[in-house]
């Protein structure tokens, strides 16, 4: 029995701010096993869009390129997690597990199998707190015991936590003794030698690849993109502003996000945190105060973290405690479907809806206009068809993060009590952020001769300018699959009668001022 650890990655794919790859290399008894296993869930696989897929095999194969530079790779195994590990104690006495932590309930049965597994077989457990900034146990106890019902009361409780840590150390590969699994496991399992296609996985191409905008998996191309970003970040710092993305968005050039390497652990979300954090302070030499607003949105990352952590129906709305229980109508028709496929005859909902099929993202204000539109805008659905088309297809959509956003656009939590005012219009939304509507030409290519004038509502455009644009509406492209006016008109008043049938709101997360919606909504003028 030779002994040895295992690394066990699910998000957290990097070598860099690694504490649970420190823990794993401290047990010198024997071999040491990285290994993703493909268990059709882990790391959001259970539905999941070609793109998406994709990624998450782009970053397994940048993880296995660095461990062979030290005579390693990464184990890729298909099967039940607790059956992979006991079989590896069977066959070599592992002493001891690491993983990061998944603070989400959807992945606690996964987990506490594999948890009781190992107390039977006397394997140690060690699971390391590194997709989050704090632990989300920490700022619910330091709350009293519930989670912060406001997000400023979440700063507050996690400023008297204090700042999260720093990343750890990179831990040294060289010398190190990998392990590697005998024929039996081939005989037992699916073991990939190399990193599978999606089409391996039974995951396929829905249309032709013609995506506009490329991203790219893994830890090497993350670290990348965020010294592109920090670049963009000094300008920022350097005219005495902040978020660089929320003024001025722009809907056509590379994005600068980082959401997917965060999502998929490719980049620490401590390491970006803190690399704000200092490149602001030396901007600024102490003149200035750092602020929430640095780094807000990771901030509100964390925040809905940490209200989804014991809340196990928080991506629905059954037995959802902080979820309103909105009368939502069942879908009519195709108008699901044509929201899901961009052919809702709105140009904007329908240029973001193809672009989220091709390339797996969406800007942060666009998902507000086509989860407002789906929702309390326009087509009064539930939010949860919403959440579990971004699952599938949206490159950094999780569960806690993904679900908190739609709750909140629907007016559903996290929101004034049925505050229905201020919906993205997809119609005036789309002229402010994109006035010479290429944002529509590009993804929606029927309209691409349509004036300008027109492009947001084609359906004004009379006969002869569309016979010269090539676009009869109702053949070329679909007339509106309703009236936005009116169906917006209608519900807002069907919120004003919720709101007064509530004599009293339920236990109802909602922001904390005027501006936080508009900051959030993108309403800004």
């Amino acid at each position: 029995m030779l002994g040895g650890s295992v690394l066990w990655f699910r998000h957290g794919l990097r070598l860099h701010d690694n504490p649970s790859l420190h823990s794993a290399l401290e047990e010198t008894s024997g071999p040491f096993f990285p290994i993703f296993i493909f268990d059709g869930e882990t790391a959001g696989t259970k539905v999941v869009g070609y793109n998406r897929m994709r990624y998450l095999l782009e970053a397994l194969d940048d993880l296995d390129k660095q461990f062979k530079k030290y005579g390693g790779r990464l184990l890729l195994v298909k099967g039940k997690p607790s059956a992979v590990f006991r079989r590896l104690w069977e066959e070599f006495g592992i002493r001891k597990l690491c993983f990061e932590q998944d603070c989400e309930p959807v992945w606690r049965p996964r987990d506490e199998s594999v948890k009781t597994a190992c107390r039977e077989i006397g394997v140690t457990c060690r699971e390391h707190v590194s997709h989050t900034l704090w632990e989300p146990d920490t700022v619910i106890k330091a709350n009293g015991g519930i989670p912060p019902l406001t997000y400023q009361m979440f700063l507050h409780t996690v400023a008297t936590i204090g700042d999260p840590p720093r990343p750890v150390d990179n831990a040294k590969l060289r010398g190190i003794k990998f392990g590697t699994l005998p024929l039996c496991f081939y005989e037992e399992f699916t073991v990939y030698d190399k990193v599978p296609n999606p089409e391996d996985l039974g995951v396929f191409l829905e249309n032709e690849d013609i995506r506009m905008i490329r991203w790219v998996g893994g830890e090497t191309a993350a670290l990348k993109q965020m010294q592109h970003r920090l670049a963009v970040e000094y300008e920022t710092f350097c005219r005495g502003s902040y978020l660089p993305t929320h003024g001025s968005p722009d809907l056509l050039g590379p994005p600068i996000s980082l959401s997917p390497a965060l999502r998929f652990g490719c980049l620490s979300v401590r390491k970006f945190y803190w690399s704000l954090q200092d490149l602001f302070q030396q901007v600024h030499q102490g003149s200035l105060c750092s602020t929430q607003y640095i780094t807000g949105q990771l901030i509100w990352r964390e925040y809905f973290y940490t209200m989804s952590v014991n809340n196990p129906h928080y991506g629905q709305m059954t037995d959802n405690p902080i979820c309103l229980d909105i009368p939502w109508k069942s879908p009519e028709g195709d108008e699901l479907e044509r929201w899901a496929s961009g052919r809702t005859g709105f140009p904007f909902v329908d240029a973001a809806m193809r672009q989220l099929r091709l390339e797996g993202w969406l800007h942060h204000a666009v998902r507000n206009t086509v989860a407002s539109f789906l929702t309390r805008g326009t087509l009064w659905l539930s939010w949860e068809h919403g959440l579990a088309h971004f699952l599938k297809y949206l490159l950094d959509a999780d569960w806690s993060v993904c679900a908190g956003n739609w709750m909140w656009v629907s007016s559903s939590a996290f929101e004034a009590l049925l505050d229905s005012g201020e919906c993205a219009c997809p119609v005036r939304l789309g002229q402010r952020l994109d006035p010479s509507g290429e944002y529509v030409r590009r993804y929606v290519p029927e309209l691409a001769r349509v004036p300008t004038e027109y492009i947001y509502e084609p359906w004004k455009a009379p006969l002869d300018v569309q016979e010269r644009a090539n676009c009869i509406i109702g053949k070329d492209y679909p007339a509106p699959v309703v009236n936005h006016i009116v169906a917006a008109q209608r519900n807002r008043n069907a919120m004003e009668e919720l709101r007064m049938l509530l004599e009293k709101a339920p236990p109802h997360c909602c922001p904390s001022s005027e501006d936080e919606i508009r900051q959030f909504m993108w309403l800004n003028e």
